[in-house]
């Protein structure tokens, strides 16, 4: 505008709404800015996931007097700010056949199913079943189900029953976080992931789910979180001990227990004698 026309400096600055002093400014580079730099490049290879406010408190640690706003622009000037994690797509687990067991509480298989009651109130089910025996071990209605109340449950199981050796499941976030790794670790229980996106690996429990929501599920309405438990305890034991299985030649789930019982009585006979 002044080398165009004879305006002023100052009637210019008027015009275009800048300050005077803006104009005239000269940033002074500050030598202490780039020791803080190095500082916080260093720290931030160490600690990948600290973003600038925990790194400006690992700073006033060491006596650095900076004040956070300080920080950041130097941060954020040094590209160094965290980056998002992408989306775990799941865990790569290598295909493994399905095998029917030979004895009971060799490989259990859990999965959850999910249903409301009345009032639109989302309620989740754990369902665990023997795949040796058909059985279904437990199944548990509540309002949230996390990893550690999975833990929970299985110790709960685990004093009729004792520990399976190993247990199959999906790769949800209850089953592959660290409270049912370590869980597993304690008991020497194998944990079994299929496949992400693959069901089919899992065949029992999905077989047993899909009996679950059509004779149980889509066949009552829950008034309450207390009603669907009862009402679900009450089909649990009429599938173990009265519903026909056809896999089992006809038979219930208990008369499979049964036999295997007996059978492990009378090899157990023998060989005392």
């Amino acid at each position: 505008m002044q080398s165009a026309t004879t305006v002023s400096e100052r009637r210019a600055c008027q015009l275009v709404g800048l300050s005077r002093t803006v104009l005239h400014y000269t940033p002074v580079q500050q030598p202490e800015n780039a020791l803080i730099r190095d500082r916080l490049e260093l720290l931030a290879e160490a600690r990948r996931r600290f973003g600038y406010r925990r790194l400006h408190a690992l700073l006033r640690r060491e006596g650095v007097e900076a004040n956070h706003k300080r920080v950041h622009r130097i941060y954020r000037d040094a590209g160094l700010a965290v980056r998002r994690r992408r989306k775990r797509h799941g865990v790569a687990v290598d295909r493994e056949p399905l095998e029917v067991p030979t004895a009971p509480n060799q490989v259990w298989s859990m999965d959850f199913v999910f249903d409301a009651l009345a009032s639109g109130r989302r309620i989740k089910c754990l369902t665990v079943v023997d795949d040796y025996t058909r059985e279904a071990i437990d199944v548990v209605a509540d309002q949230a189900i996390g990893g550690a109340y999975v833990t929970r449950i299985l110790d709960r199981i685990a004093i009729f029953r004792g520990y399976p050796a190993a247990i199959r499941t999906d790769q949800g976030p209850e089953f592959t976080g660290r409270a049912l790794d370590q869980w597993a670790y304690r008991h020497g229980v194998q944990l079994k992931l299929i496949q992400a996106g693959k069901p089919t690996q899992n065949a029992f429990i999905e077989s047993f789910n899909g009996r679950f929501r059509d004779e149980c599920l889509n066949d009552h309405w829950f008034t309450s979180l207390n009603h669907a438990r009862q009402l679900i305890a009450e089909w649990r034991r009429d599938y173990n001990e009265q519903r026909p299985h056809s896999s089992l030649g006809y038979r219930t789930p208990a008369e499979r227990a049964a036999e295997h019982r007996k059978g492990a009585s009378t090899a157990t006979t023998t060989i005392e004698q």
